[in-house]
Formats: structure tokens, C-alpha cells, sequence
């Protein structure tokens, strides 16, 4: 093995932002920043806790809020293209059956009996 390749392997101290928790271990670095240890995590306490960092839970329920206004704005304007559409069609038939009475009007009106 070459020597002074390798880092050095020192006492390091564990912190757990999520619970506060301290530990000692062995590693590269002397000092380590965990956001959940097995002190808080659910897996092991069985409860369920939310550890929000940097305000991730905010922005996520931020997120999902605007995604929830979208979908809504989204079905809105579906609904009012497909009313407008209706309308249109509607009119549009009417406007066809007068022309045809109309016409049929104007042909009785011109045949000589």
C-alpha cells in the first residue's frame, strides 16, 4: 500500500439536526451534520415526526397548493370552452333550421300552383 495517500481517520462527533442528538464515531472528518439519526428516525421511534429543514415542508405544501389553484383555474376554463362550444352548436342548428324554413318558404311562395 502507498503511504501518504490515504486521509487521515479520526474521532468524528455525529450531530442530528432533527433531534439534537450527539455521538461519537470514527471517520475522514472530525465533524458531521446528519438531518435525522436513528434517535428521530420513524423507522425505529415508531412515530412519525416531521423534521423541517431550510423550510422544505413549507415550500412543498407551497408546491402543492399552487398545483391544487392550477387544476382548478384549469378546470374552469375547460368547463367554460365546453358551455361556449355548446352554445355556439346550439346556435348554430337553430340558425340552420330558420335558413331551411326560410327556403322552404321562399320555394312555396315561387312555385305556381
Amino acid at each position: 500500500m502507498k503511504q501518504g495517500i490515504h486521509p487521515d481517520y479520526v474521532e468524528a462527533t455525529v450531530e442530528c439536526h432533527g433531534c439534537g442528538n450527539t455521538f461519537q464515531t470514527r471517520a475522514t472528518t472530525s465533524n458531521i451534520e446528519v438531518e435525522i439519526c436513528a434517535e428521530c428516525h420513524p423507522f425505529y421511534t415508531g412515530k412519525q415526526k416531521l423534521v423541517d429543514v431550510a423550510g422544505r415542508v413549507d415550500r412543498f405544501r407551497a408546491h402543492q397548493e399552487a398545483a391544487a389553484q392550477k387544476t382548478d383555474r384549469r378546470k374552469k376554463q375547460e368547463q367554460k370552452a365546453a358551455k361556449e362550444q355548446a352554445d355556439s352548436a346550439e346556435t348554430s342548428s337553430e340558425t340552420r333550421n330558420q335558413k331551411k324554413l326560410t327556403d322552404l318558404k321562399d320555394n312555396q311562395e315561387n312555385t305556381p300552383e
